[in-house]
């Protein structure tokens, strides 16, 4: 199922993140069920969540879509690979863009910056957060393709 076809077959049953976000994974179509965080700028939260088991979730990051410091480099989505996390969306900046695309994980951002975040071990997890004009909890469901992110509150074929 890609996007395209859930937006029609379900219509307002699916939300769709209104960014222009891009692919930068090695996997372009992914879904799963979502963890969330938002923390502007430090991505001490996202270092935990990845180095959970990821169960074949997706990981939305609500970074405020800051492009000053990048939320996702190549040893956290490498780390998230390893975890058995399907993507990573970030409302933000990521890194180490051509490692990230050689890597079997969907990722999709606002773009790159080279700069890495600090770390104040600051940011929370699995709040509901409003990106794109779509509120995206935890538990939801989340598919993207090349053609944008839908987000529903439960799985849609």
């Amino acid at each position: 199922m890609n996007t395209c076809d859930l937006c029609d077959l379900h219509g307002d049953r699916v939300r769709v993140i209104e960014l222009p976000l891009r692919d930068y994974g090695g996997r372009i179509a992914f879904d799963g069920v979502v963890s969330t965080v938002r923390a502007h700028e430090d991505n001490s939260r996202v270092r935990e969540a990845v180095a959970e088991s990821g169960h074949g979730r997706v990981l939305v990051i609500d970074g405020g879509g800051s492009m000053r410091r990048a939320m996702l480099g190549d040893l956290l989505a490498a780390k998230a690979v390893e975890n058995g996390w399907a993507g990573v969306v970030v409302i933000g900046a990521i890194r180490d863009s051509a490692a990230i695309g050689a890597l079997e994980l969907g990722v999709k951002a606002l773009g790159t910056c080279p700069r890495k975040t600090d770390k104040h071990d600051r940011g929370e997890r699995d709040v509901a957060v409003e990106i794109g004009g779509a509120t995206v909890r935890p538990g939801d469901w989340l598919c993207a393709d090349e053609d944008g992110v839908v987000v529903s509150d439960a799985v849609l074929r």
